[in-house]
């Protein structure tokens, strides 16, 4: 069985990576703060990937070419004019298809979408087969990816969302099969 995971995530221009999950223990001042501006410019990336290979970066923008985030709208654009134009280069009969249960993915519009192409080979919120909820260690762009390509991208601190997006194509272009074999 061979199975397309897929996530978003965000990046941010300034270099921020949300680690909400990651404790540090130190001996500094915990009342250090510094200071980020309330809304930073990012990106907001789509990807997926299985043992042999990643498709994507796709970035969400809008018509005018502008970095929007995700709604449902966008998220089956998405799905239309790349995701299943890409399936071409695959036997879809023999894959399956596995996102996370945000609002946008599991739209009845989305669902119908994605059933149009996978049948019943979809893992998502409100199908037969579900994945679990908020399981962020079985998920490899949750616990491989998103994690592997931030720690690349801002190493030469991208002053621009083009440069930043340059970087993401990059890292994600030079993820290797035998890479991905180990991880999943």
């Amino acid at each position: 069985m061979r199975i397309w995971f897929s996530d978003e995530a965000h990046f941010w221009l300034n270099g921020y990576v949300n680690k909400q999950n990651c404790l540090i223990w130190s001996e500094a001042n915990p009342n250090v703060y510094v200071e980020t501006p309330l809304h930073p410019e990012k990106l907001t990336v789509w990807c997926a990937l299985w043992a042999r290979g990643t498709m994507g970066p796709y970035f969400f923008k809008n018509d005018e070419g502008h970095n929007v985030t995700v709604n449902g709208d966008r998220y089956r654009a998405m799905i239309t004019n790349f995701f299943i134009p890409e399936l071409n280069n695959h036997d879809v009969q023999e894959l399956w298809f596995q996102q996370n249960g945000a609002t946008c993915h599991t739209a009845r519009a989305t669902i119908d979408l994605l059933k149009d192409t996978f049948g019943d080979c979809l893992i998502s919120r409100f199908r037969p087969v579900k994945g679990p909820p908020k399981s962020c260690d079985l998920t490899p762009l949750d616990y491989f990816l998103w994690n592997y390509v931030k720690s690349l991208v801002y190493a030469d601190k991208p002053q621009t969302l083009d440069h930043l997006e340059d970087n993401i194509h990059r890292v994600i272009d030079d993820i290797r099969p035998q890479m991905l074999e180990k991880v999943i």
